[in-house]
């Protein structure tokens, strides 16, 4: 892969991950109902989901009501759901199993990062990975190169910039080092985003982006695809999740969120889905049992969500234990059945077959699951 072809259009077969974080201990068993165990209703008499309401998926398991518009993403074949999946963190603790999951293990930097370092690429261009953001996630740390933006207005050299742009364009232009190639990139990426901002976007297909920060972000992310500027990895975070008291009043306005931000991503980009793979992750899920408050205390094992990227979709994975107490962990929470590593070892081979797994999970014997069939 070389700078210019990043840009010109030529790399229809270059593949983007996006990578949302739901911060916060996301409930897996709110999300992603398990209709078919009656542990589950046993131990959240006021806020299970109830089958009747819940979208059915495969006959075992249902979508909460507000992730509704996940059904068709999910029935196109198109968006796989990973159930009792999270890290080997067993703290409860916020900051603990964010770091673990984004640095995957006890090593410098994060997966993300490793992953653009080591996946078998000669050229890193300057809009290869973005954080949708205010700043740089961990698992982006160690990326040859990554920018925060939290839209397309903060990639720019600010007003009057075009007398600055064209002087740097001078100095690079005979530059034959890698600084020289980094530059004249960059300012190549500076101006199809020029571009970008000053024409108007209109979503394909009917989506319909909310207001929101995260349906925003992702509305962002779609523009530059669509632009083909290089784009091989993105990180947002749609944080909130932490539903100790009157769970409902905190995670329906995340998940109307979530649901919003996915499907009208999934309608955007059509076809080209085919090249993009979104996951959504958390760090670590809910206990089964509701407390006194409404709410849920921290847990194990939530749920992933896998979409477009030729994913075999259509189905829920899970290597499901059952919610009886002999199999709860700890206090009483769903084990971790899936490891994440092991979903996203083979959603990384298939964007860069030579990536080195061993380098972005050190220290991690990986048994990739078969996302793919």
């Amino acid at each position: 892969m070389n700078a210019q072809a990043s840009f010109n259009g030529n790399r229809d077969n270059l593949k983007t991950l996006v990578v949302v974080f739901l911060r916060g201990g996301a409930d897996g068993l709110n999300m992603v109902a398990p209709t078919h165990d009656d542990g589950y209703y046993r131990a959240r008499p006021r806020i299970a989901i109830a089958a009747s309401d819940a979208t059915k998926l495969d006959g075992s398991f249902g979508l909460n009501p507000l992730l509704k518009d996940l059904a068709a993403p999910y029935h196109d074949g198109a968006l796989t759901v990973v159930h009792a999946a999270g890290s080997e963190d067993t703290t409860r603790s916020h900051f603990e199993a964010q770091d673990l999951m984004e640095r995957a293990g006890d090593v410098a930097g994060g997966w993300l990062g490793r992953y653009l370092r080591f996946r078998g690429a000669t050229t890193t261009g300057a809009l290869s990975a973005i954080a949708v953001s205010r700043a740089l996630p961990e698992s982006l740390r160690g990326a040859p190169a990554a920018t925060v933006m939290r839209s397309l207005e903060d990639f720019s050299l600010g007003q009057g910039g075009d007398p600055l742009r064209a002087s740097l364009e001078k100095l690079y232009a005979k530059e034959i080092d890698a600084l020289g190639t980094s530059a004249r990139d960059t300012l190549e990426a500076l101006r199809r985003i020029e571009k970008l901002r000053h024409s108007a976007y209109t979503p394909a297909h009917g989506a319909n982006y909310q207001r929101d920060d995260f349906s925003q972000g992702m509305k962002q992310v779609a523009r530059l695809i669509k632009a083909r500027v290089g784009l091989e990895a993105v990180s947002l975070d749609l944080g909130g999740w932490d539903s100790h008291i009157t769970q409902s009043a905190v995670m329906d306005p995340q998940m109307d969120k979530l649901n919003a931000g996915l499907s009208a991503f999934y309608r955007d980009l059509g076809k080209m889905m085919g090249h993009v793979t979104v996951v959504v992750l958390t760090e670590f899920g809910r206990r089964l049992a509701e407390n006194s408050a409404f709410g849920t205390d921290h847990g194990r094992g939530s749920v992933m969500f896998l979409m477009g990227g030729g994913v075999k979709g259509g189905r829920v994975m899970a290597k499901w234990p059952g919610l009886t107490r002999d199999v709860l962990e700890g206090p009483g929470d769903v084990p971790v059945t899936i490891n994440y590593r092991d979903v996203l070892a083979p959603v990384l081979q298939r964007h860069h077959p030579g990536v080195d797994l061993a380098k972005v999970f050190p220290d991690y014997e990986l048994k990739p699951e078969a996302v793919y069939g």
